[in-house]
């Protein structure tokens, strides 16, 4: 058995796409393609059933993927157990959608280590799960609720959609705006995949709502940036506001944006010394701030 073949088709089948697998793991997408199907010419049976970048596990690709799901859960409690051996310290790998949402805990960790140390990226919601769940990183914080047993979730922080104007848009003195005034109105929005992106379409949706432009932009600072050049309403948490003397913060009336953030890792990982510190930073953190009300 070649498991440098068969990790690669998991690390896919786990991604849901090649060019996903490709981008977390660091492997260019010819070389898992060519591994998959070098993996597929072994066994005579061809795992996945491909369609343009859409791919999806076959009869004998679902079989497999069990089996190699237990093989990574295993290789994940070697290094629980690892991890467990030595001490806590080290550097966590982290996801998040914001660095809002995931900076102090990681601040209160450092303060409480000395040593620490992390990396971490930024990301919308549906790729922060999915580094989760590749192992490509430790924890996620993020605005989507999971309910993958694949996952720990817990909630630290309840939130609402807020918007932002310019300094000179003339709803800039005001305090909130109605959601029915948002029609015909340009849109500054995160990219799809995100919360933001997700509940504020649902809400205008249920409400008819027909928008002007839609600008979608990668992150939470590009919002801020294009609605402070002019662009549109901004939308994002109210947590991430700020104090841009650029821009004016507006609540919505006329529907519910309440969203909230969750930290996230694989559930065999969770009692990892380090991850664990982290949640726990993290529930003290919400617990002092009253985060969660």
């Amino acid at each position: 058995m070649n498991l440098t073949l068969v990790l690669a088709f998991h690390k896919v089948a786990t991604a849901g796409s090649f060019t996903h697998a490709a981008r977390m793991s660091g492997v260019s997408q010819p070389t898992l393609s060519a591994q998959v199907r070098a993996l597929e010419r072994s066994i005579g049976k061809r795992l996945f059933e491909r369609g343009g970048r859409r791919i999806r596990l076959t009869g004998p690709g679902e079989e497999l993927f069990v089996a190699t799901s237990r093989l990574a859960d295993a290789a994940a409690s070697v290094e629980t157990a690892l991890a467990g051996a030595g001490n806590s310290r080290g550097a966590l790998r982290v996801s998040a959608d914001s660095a809002v949402h995931v900076i102090p805990i990681l601040a209160s960790l450092k303060r409480a280590m000395g040593d620490f140390s992390f990396s971490i990226r930024i990301d919308n919601s549906a790729e922060v799960t999915a580094h989760v769940l590749a192992d490509e990183t430790d924890v996620g914080v993020m605005a989507r609720a999971t309910t993958d047993p694949r996952l720990f979730a817990m909630k630290i922080r309840h939130d609402r959609l807020v918007l932002q104007v310019g300094r000179r848009d003339a709803w800039a003195p005001r305090k909130r705006i109605k959601l029915m005034e948002l029609s015909h109105r340009d849109l500054v929005v995160r990219e799809k995949g995100s919360i933001t992106r997700e509940v504020i379409e649902q809400r205008l949706q249920t409400a008819g709502i027909q928008l002007g432009q839609v600008f979608d932009v990668a992150t939470r600072e590009a919002v801020r940036e294009a609605v402070a050049a002019g662009f549109g309403v901004g939308v994002i948490f109210a947590s991430e506001a700020g104090n841009d003397p650029r821009l004016a913060t507006l609540a919505i009336q006329g529907a519910d944006m309440s969203v909230a953030e969750y930290a996230i890792c694989r559930a065999e990982r969770r009692r990892v010394p380090l991850i664990n510190q982290f949640f726990d930073a993290a529930q003290r953190l919400a617990s002092q701030h009253r985060w969660l009300g």
